[in-house]
């Protein structure tokens, strides 16, 4: 047990035991405000302990069960009620004691200033600073500030690949939806061009876009960074406190990559040896560092998933490899691969096209390493070592080159809200791409929890998906558009040369053309031509505007069974349900 101070009437504490419940009374508490849902891991004590434990000592209880990730107001309201219903001091519980220090923050809003809840939060050990704008937001709807809200059909939070295909799609199908896009920044990048770059074939100006030339014809685009969701009310929530509401909305704002994750790496990016495909301002010093190394030891480092493009990592050692290979220097380089996973790669047919290359490199795979650490000017790299009994060490690797994917998490004002899961990802249906619990909102692209590979081409085909099921929630309908779990990764295995990954949920292959035209599990010149010549323009100048070629949904012939989310509003007819 682990009690931490929040307010003079409320202490917070992570999961306690009948044992501890004893103690907090000891120590003067008089209540227990218990925040964890029932039964939601097998180790946890059974609430009916907790209750008993508490009856037998004099002290009070409410069950006040929140979902990890999901506080909704309704939640805040009764955690509030109950604090002040209770004899003071309460002790209030959950996992780690986020979801009880969360609910009390929400509900001192309009009471104390949001800088005086983070500090309060934080001295207790809690950072809250993900909450802000929804802070921001109920303290100026306490003081009556919150005036009509502007509204549209669909609000798109993202101007990624996801999102300004979802919106091209949408307009494609329908002419004249009222769209709003969400996005702050002014340049759009093509993402998989950056193994290009750090292969020495792409300048990084060929993978940059101005945004403004990107936004489909007819999108409102807002220019401001969402910094938090009110699904209760249909709006969103923007940096600056402002509320755009919406009929339904799209989630597709892309990940975050943790560079912070790995001690000392920010430091060291850039200089050292140490580079990332993983940037736009860093592909270059790939290369760079490639044509320049001529023996010593090159690392490449791929943490735990999920990640975006999965074959990432090792697409750039494959470059390297095939570069010092030609230039006749590979044979004076160690080359390793430090994989926080326990395979090359995931989907079991393409390993022996990727292992031909690993066994002509001569790479040593390095199974079970996560990169934790880096001293740059030691040029030293720190791996955790997981052996087959579940055991860590701590290993130190020197090296004169280190290409370094790092660890990537979703970004925190989508884990903070009521729309992620556990994991904080946005919580919906793997097939309709439709939120779980709230009908009118959709997930895609690498923000959601659908259990795909996070890529470009999965989006290709998740775009068509929402853009189907949105139109059918305006109208009233139940989303019958499928998506099947695709995912693509061109594996630059050499430069001419490419392993074309194609695959669907469990691993199944799913090739887009025939074998006969292009055996994806062999390492093909058409794969190369495909990668070089012909996706870059397939990305700009048709996903971004909306084509569906080879891209079109399935769609279901008979409605699906109910879905579990809360029904969607049929706008038109508040009568009519959307499942």
């Amino acid at each position: 047990m682990d009690i931490k101070t929040i307010a003079p009437d409320l202490s917070v504490s992570s999961q306690i035991t009948a044992q501890d419940v004893g103690i907090a009374a000891s120590q003067g508490f008089r209540s227990v405000i218990i925040n964890r849902p029932n039964g939601e891991s097998a180790d946890q004590p059974d609430r009916t302990e907790i209750e008993g434990a508490a009856r037998r000592h004099g002290m009070e209880v409410s069950y006040v069960p929140v979902v990890s990730g999901k506080v909704t107001d309704a939640d805040v309201e009764a955690f509030d009620k109950a604090l002040h219903e209770l004899p003071a001091p309460a002790l209030a519980y959950c996992r780690t004691g986020t979801r009880s220090a969360t609910l009390w923050a929400l509900s001192q809003a309009g009471h104390l200033s949001t800088d005086a809840i983070l500090k309060t939060a934080s001295g207790a050990g809690y950072d809250l600073s993900g909450l802000r704008a929804r802070l921001d937001a109920r303290d100026k709807a306490a003081d009556g500030e919150i005036g009509p809200v502007k509204s549209h059909d669909v609000v798109i939070i993202g101007g990624g690949a996801a999102g300004i295909s979802t919106a091209a799609s949408i307009l494609k199908r329908r002419k004249g939806v009222d769209i709003a896009i969400v996005e702050p920044r002014t340049e759009h990048y093509y993402q998989p061009g950056w193994t290009l770059v750090g292969g020495g074939v792409f300048k990084r100006e060929q993978t940059e876009r101005p945004m403004v030339k990107l936004m489909p014809k007819g999108v409102q685009w807002i220019r401001s960074a969402c910094a938090g969701f009110d699904p209760e009310r249909n709006q969103v929530i923007l940096e600056d406190g402002e509320r755009i509401g919406y009929k339904t909305l799209v989630v597709a704002p892309g990940l975050k990559l943790n560079w912070d994750g790995v001690e000392g790496l920010i430091d060291t990016l850039g200089k050292n040896g140490v580079t990332s495909n993983y940037l736009f301002d860093m592909a270059p010093y790939t290369w760079e560092l490639v044509q320049a190394m001529k023996g010593g030891r090159a690392l490449f480092t791929q943490p735990p998933m999920p990640i975006k493009c999965a074959g990432a990592p090792q697409k750039a050692m494959y470059l390297a490899c095939d570069a010092w290979s030609r230039k006749g220097v590979l044979k004076d380089i160690d080359v390793e691969f430090h994989n926080a996973g326990g395979v090359i790669f995931g989907v079991k047919e393409y390993v022996p096209a990727l292992m031909k290359y690993v066994d002509k490199y001569g790479i040593d795979l390095c199974f079970s390493e996560t990169l934790v650490a880096v001293d740059g000017e030691k040029k030293t790299a720190f791996f955790d070592v997981k052996d087959a009994d579940g055991n860590v060490t701590r290993q130190a690797r020197e090296f004169d080159m280190m290409h370094v994917c790092p660890p990537q998490t979703s970004l925190e004002f989508v884990a903070n809200s009521p729309l992620a899961n556990e994991a904080g990802w946005v919580d919906v249906s793997g097939e309709t791409l439709q939120h779980t619990q709230y009908g009118n909102v959709f997930g895609l692209g690498d923000a959601g929890s659908t259990p795909n590979a996070k890529t470009a081409a999965a989006v290709r085909k998740q775009a068509p998906v929402a853009a189907h099921n949105v139109l059918c929630v305006l109208d009233g309908k139940a989303p019958n558009a499928i998506y099947n779990g695709y995912g693509s990764c061109p594996l630059t295995v050499e430069r001419g040369k490419i392993v074309l990954a194609e695959f669907a949920y469990g691993g199944k292959l799913d090739p887009t053309v025939p074998q006969w035209m292009l055996n994806g599990t062999k390492a093909t010149r058409a794969g190369w031509f495909l990668k070089e010549k012909m996706l870059p323009s397939i990305y700009f100048d048709m996903m971004l505007r909306g084509s569906e070629t080879l891209a079109k949904p399935k769609l279901l012939p008979h409605r699906p069974a109910s879905h579990e989310a809360k029904q969607a509003v049929d706008f038109k007819d508040p009568s009519s349900k959307a499942a």
